[in-house]
C-alpha cells in the first residue's frame, strides 16, 4: 500500500463553495438529493488542502471535472463553474491537477470555442459529459460536433454511464450508446465512468469490443462492484482498459479496496496509474 501511487481520472473539485452550491441545487423543489453528497464530506477549505490530501493518499495527479450538470426539471446549471479554480491549481501545482472540460449540447459553437481555450490556454486534458438533464442520449446528433473536434485534436472524452442519482431519467446514458459513437469515431478515446451500473455488462462488452473504449471504476468503491465487473477486472483485457477515478469518494479507501481485489501486481499498477498516464497523455 505504501508503494502504490494513483492518478484520479474523475475528481469533482470539492471546494466548500462548490459543494455547497451543489447541495443547494439538489435541494431545490422537485430535485432529488444525491446520496453521494454525504460521502463527499464538507468539502476542502483551500487548494492547498486538496493537494495535501492527495499527498497523504498517494494521488500523483487528479483530473478535475468542470462539471456541467444540467437540471432536468429547471433547465439550468447545477453548481458553480470551476474553470478558473481548476486553471489556478494547474498553474500553482504543476502536474498535480488538470481539468476536464464541459460541453453544452444546446450551445454547440460556444462550447467548442470554450473547449479550444480550455485545452490551448488552460492545459485541460479531456472532456467530461453529464448528459442526463438535457434529455438526449449520448449518441445524439447534438453531441457529434464535440466528438468530431475531440477526435481531431486527440482529446479523450469521459462520460457518466449508467443510472443517475439526481431526479433525471437514466436511460440516455446506457453504455451501449458508446458502441455507435466508437463506430463513427474510431480515433476518439471514449471512457464510460461510474462502471455503467446497472448496465455493467453493456459497458464491459463495449470495452472489450472497441480498442478506443475504456471503463472507469469511478463512483463505486470496489466492495460494491457488480460481480461481472469484479470478474472482468481480473482478466488480461481489463488490465489495459480500466481506469481509476474516485468521483470524490475516499482516495485511501479506493486504493486500499482495489489493492485487496486479488489483481496481479502489474494489473493493479496499470489500473491505478499507468493506463491513465497513457490515455490522457500525462
Amino acid at each position: 500500500m505504501a508503494e502504490l501511487k494513483a492518478i484520479d481520472t474523475l475528481f469533482p473539485l470539492l471546494s466548500k463553495d462548490w459543494k455547497q452550491s451543489w447541495v443547494n441545487a439538489t435541494n431545490s423543489p422537485g430535485e432529488l438529493k444525491c446520496s453521494v453528497e454525504a460521502a463527499w464530506g464538507e468539502g476542502y477549505a483551500s487548494a492547498d488542502e486538496i493537494v495535501r490530501a492527495m499527498d497523504e493518499a498517494g494521488i500523483e495527479t487528479a483530473l478535475a471535472t468542470d462539471l456541467l450538470a444540467w437540471s432536468y426539471r429547471r433547465q439550468e446549471r447545477f453548481a458553480l463553474d470551476m474553470t478558473d479554480a481548476i486553471s489556478d491549481m494547474t498553474t500553482r501545482f504543476p502536474g498535480r491537477v488538470f481539468g476536464l472540460a464541459d460541453y453544452d449540447p444546446f450551445k454547440i459553437r460556444q462550447s467548442l470555442e470554450k473547449l479550444e481555450a480550455d485545452v490551448g490556454q488552460r492545459n485541460y486534458k479531456g472532456v467530461y459529459i453529464h448528459i442526463y438533464g438535457y434529455d438526449i442520449p449520448l449518441d445524439h446528433r447534438r453531441m457529434y460536433p464535440l466528438y468530431a473536434k475531440c477526435e481531431e485534436i486527440g482529446l479523450p472524452v469521459s462520460m457518466q454511464t449508467g443510472h443517475v442519482l439526481e431526479a433525471m431519467p437514466s436511460e440516455h446514458a446506457r453504455p451501449i450508446y458508446l458502441d455507435r459513437i466508437a463506430c463513427d469515431f474510431p480515433g476518439l478515446v471514449l471512457i464510460g465512468t461510474h462502471t455503467g451500473y446497472p448496465w455493467v455488462d453493456e459497458m464491459i462488452a463495449c470495452t472489450m469490443k472497441w480498442p478506443n473504449v475504456y471503463l472507469s471504476i469511478s463512483a463505486w468503491l470496489p466492495k460494491y462492484f457488480h460481480p461481472s465487473l469484479t470478474s472482468f477486472m481480473k482478466s488480461r483485457v481489463a488490465s489495459e482498459k480500466v481506469l481509476f477515478g474516485s468521483n470524490g469518494l475516499s482516495w485511501k479507501r479506493y486504493v486500499e479496496q482495489t489493492s485487496q481485489m486479488g489483481l496481479r501486481d502489474d494489473s493493479l499498477e496499470k489500473i491505478l496509474y499507468s493506463n491513465a498516464k497513457r490515455v490522457f497523455n500525462l
